[in-house]
């Protein structure tokens, strides 16, 4: 299994790149948030998902392990492919995503082309109780929060939900915070989040 491919982006478009990896050039189907996330670099280390069928064998790059994390739940719903979950991931923000799946929120689903109400509520079915481990995961490159500062955004951002600020608005002031003051506690990350919120 490739975990990821790091190299030179020989070629890119909104639907593939190809990364050239010590002159082995690989071909990857992406979405447009990580087609954003590379466009104008020259070099680039992007997350992979195999699929291998009988006719083909197929890789899926991604900017963040967040965003990989999130297609590899889209495509465990039954009636969603790979090429669905992808254009998914092209038309919403992860963040967006998860805030919309978590809170029920069919409707934003539905305006996605192909995706009828069915399929959007199966999504939210097999998906809401399960879309939140994604947020641990953040960041360019993917990397993992360690555990303490997770509980500690996972708290901020919890009780500024609880005081009636939406979820996405909540974890941004939180993010930005946390950028000038790495070590805030939780109480002075909700002080400091109140008078930017």
């Amino acid at each position: 299994m490739i975990e990821y491919l790091q190299g030179e982006i020989a070629e890119l478009s909104p639907a593939q790149m190809i990364i050239d990896c010590n002159g082995v050039g690989y071909c990857l189907h992406i979405s447009l948030t990580t087609y954003s996330a590379f466009n104008g670099q020259t070099k680039g280390k992007v997350f992979v998902y195999e699929a291998i069928r009988e006719d083909a064998h197929l890789l899926y790059g991604f900017a963040t392990r967040e965003e990989r994390e999130l297609f590899l739940l889209l495509i465990s719903v039954s009636g969603v492919g790979p090429n669905t979950a992808r254009l998914i991931l092209s038309s919403l923000p992860p963040a967006e995503l998860i805030e919309g799946i978590a809170s029920g929120h069919d409707k934003l689903l539905t305006t996605i082309k192909g995706i009828g109400t069915k399929t959007a509520q199966r999504i939210i079915i097999d998906l809401k109780s399960k879309v939140r481990t994604v947020e641990t995961l953040s960041g360019r490159g993917g990397l993992v929060q360690s555990k303490t500062r997770s509980d500690t955004v996972e708290g901020a951002v919890a009780a500024l939900v609880m005081l009636g600020f939406l979820k996405t608005q909540s974890q941004r002031a939180v993010d930005a915070i946390l950028k000038k003051s790495p070590t805030a506690s939780v109480e002075q990350i909700i002080k400091d989040a109140l008078k930017i919120l």
